[in-house]
């Protein structure tokens, strides 16, 4: 039976790429969005509610949460690895935490996750799907405590996270670009989660497309929807992280960066003159190089406690 669920998931895969590939092209233009922390001010609550007490819990970092709980906001909120994925944000966090001394001190074994990188080399579509498949294919212990993880953070999320809008200024942002520019959402965030929320904001209908983690990375999800449909200079990428700005780069794509803690003023930014050169193709060059240097010096690349 379980098997039979592995392969169906493994089936509906296959058709959220089919999605992005047969997606109507209906303007000469396109925009891609992230999600949290871009449309939504979900981050916070969802690193710091939901993400990081199950990491704590499933990873037994109770005897040093105090440090667990800085690794991880540092890596998910406040570094250039900001809004990665789940699983490369559980890679990532516990390599700077073996670099601490406080978790030795306080008895606390990291845990082992050489499969897990392992797997990351291998598999683009990171979400839970692929990891069930992983699980049912070759069941470990480290393997199955990251699935138990990443499920009871989808459970939190549902419980925890609704009633939250869209930044001021998206939805100006995304009526002046209707009837111009054909949209979709480019998310790691898992599908479930993206079409409640964009539902419950009544902003579901400006987009055509919500594409998840389950549609592969944000590089896959702009490659599968762009690639040979639009000109040079007519494809752009609105995040807040540096995934987002990879993912528009290796798509030879446009980059307007939503800064964090400054959203507001970058929703208007984006409203009025980013829009405008945009759509009248004078975007790339100087005005997109400023905002990229403005970016950068948003987050940094060094945690706090090494300086």
């Amino acid at each position: 039976m379980f098997l039979r669920e592995i392969e169906r998931e493994s089936d509906v895969m296959d058709q959220y790429v089919k999605q992005l590939v047969e997606l109507p092209r209906k303007h000469g233009y396109f925009i891609g969005f992230d999600s949290d922390g871009c449309v939504f001010d979900s981050m916070e609550i969802k690193q710091k509610e939901c993400f990081c007490p199950a990491f704590i819990k499933h990873f037994g970092l109770q005897a040093a949460s105090k440090y667990a709980r800085e690794t991880w906001e540092f890596v998910n909120l406040y570094s250039k690895d900001r809004g990665c994925n789940r699983f490369l944000a559980v890679e990532k966090t516990f390599k700077l935490m073996r670099l601490r001394s406080q978790f030795a001190q306080r008895g606390v074994k990291l845990a082992d996750t050489s499969e897990l990188s392992a797997w990351l080399k291998v598999e683009t579509k990171l979400g839970n799907p692929a990891l069930k498949k992983k699980v049912a294919d070759s069941s470990t212990p480290e393997m199955n405590r990251l699935l138990e993880w990443s499920l009871e953070v989808n459970r939190r999320i549902e419980e925890m996270v609704f009633g939250i809008p869209p930044f001021p200024g998206v939805r100006e942002v995304l009526a002046a670009a209707t009837g111009k520019a054909d949209m979709i959402v480019v998310s790691q965030t898992p599908l479930e989660a993206l079409e409640r929320e964009w539902e419950e904001a009544g902003i579901r209908g400006t987009v055509s497309l919500i594409a998840g983690q389950e549609h592969g990375t944000k590089t896959e999800h702009l490659t599968h929807a762009t690639r040979g449909h639009y000109a040079g200079g007519k494809v752009l990428m609105v995040g807040d992280a540096p995934g987002d700005r990879k993912a528009a780069e290796g798509n030879h794509a446009l980059f307007f960066p939503i800064l964090p803690g400054r959203e507001e003023s970058s929703w208007a930014e984006l409203a009025g003159e980013g829009l405008k050169r945009f759509f009248n193709e004078s975007f790339a060059g100087a005005y997109q190089n400023r905002l990229v240097d403005e970016f950068e010096a948003a987050l940094p690349s060094e945690p706090h406690w090494e300086n």
